[in-house]
């Protein structure tokens, strides 16, 4: 992610800043990519600290995705959808950079269902997923204790708020892409026939998991290829984002990131991932004087990165030029 300039006093800004340190109101236009002091704040700005501008009805272009928000009589629910929807906005800025959903892009988007297991009922089964573009999003996660728990729990210890975005979104890419003429033969070419029974293929992983081996990059992205799909595509939304976040923050490393260099522009997937690794590496020695976990410790096998290269070559066609 970016880091931004103050339009008042050009001092550095966050993406979820709703003002400058010099007391200036900013606000996030994700068709620019810039913050900007135009005061047309999204509705939802008082209550979940949304800095977008408003598009649609009062809505920014993010909030106007969400069809439905957790049931906000039980208190504990507004700090977790107000993390989870911060989450959606830094995933869709990400997609923004692609040009994915601003005004040039005329095709579907994506609803989503911002769910609780918390209710003044009780408690709910919430199930996070994606279905003909309805993506349902469990925000009880957005919770510290409770993510810990499951990702104790599932052996995912790199289980995050933003991954379950970028996975779940990934399903919908799939579909607009399939709309594509030269998507589907190369997508089942590598990743295989996405007509399989779903259902039975997500019973026979659950009953015998498989290792993610040389041409997955999970063990769940072996369960389907919808699920192969999905993980891969969160994966490289994660590079592609550490590799730009490291350069806004100006990291160096020998031959690496230069000034000026954008990752979203970067065609070449091998390069971005390689750089996505060599730095990732780099902050694990530093992690590690912490004894904190690896910031990203999958292994990057080359039919992983041939899948990533296909990905990103579709998902950046949405740019100009």
């Amino acid at each position: 992610m970016q880091i931004f300039l103050c339009p008042a006093c050009h001092a550095p800004v966050y993406f979820h800043n709703l003002a400058c340190a010099c007391g200036t109101a900013i606000y996030f236009d994700p068709e620019a990519q810039a913050l900007t002091t135009r005061p047309a704040p999204c509705r939802n700005r008082e209550d979940i600290g949304c800095n977008w501008v408003a598009e649609t009805d009062g809505l920014c272009r993010s909030c106007a995705m969400t069809e439905t928000v957790p049931d906000l009589r039980e208190a504990t629910n507004l700090p977790l959808w107000q993390h989870s929807e911060y989450a959606k906005r830094w995933v869709l800025a990400n997609l923004g950079r692609w040009g994915w959903f601003d005004h040039r892009d005329t095709g579907a988007r994506p609803s989503f269902l911002m769910l609780s297991e918390q209710t003044v009922q009780g408690r709910e089964d919430v199930t996070m997923g994606h279905a003909d573009g309805e993506i349902t999003i469990n925000v009880t996660e957005a919770s510290d204790a409770v993510l810990a728990k499951r990702q104790e729990e599932l052996g995912e210890l790199y289980r995050t708020m933003t991954g379950h975005i970028r996975h779940e979104i990934a399903h919908f890419l799939f579909l607009r892409l399939a709309e594509t003429p030269d998507f589907l033969s190369g997508f089942r070419d590598l990743f295989g026939d996405e007509r399989a029974d779903y259902g039975e293929a997500l019973q026979a992983h659950y009953a015998n998991p498989q290792p993610a081996g040389h041409h997955h990059i999970t063990s769940y992205a072996t369960a389907h290829p919808h699920e192969d799909w999905a993980e891969t595509i969160a994966h490289l939304l994660h590079l592609v984002d550490m590799v730009d976040s490291a350069g806004a923050a100006q990291l160096a490393l020998p031959g690496g990131v230069v000034p000026g260099y954008d990752a979203y522009t970067d065609a070449d997937t091998d390069r971005l991932v390689s750089r996505a690794v060599e730095i990732s590496i780099a902050i694990n020695h530093v992690n590690r004087a912490m004894d904190l976990p690896d910031i990203y410790p999958f292994v990057l096998a080359d039919g992983v990165r041939q899948k990533m290269a296909f990905a990103h070559q579709h998902l950046m066609r949405a740019m100009p030029g």
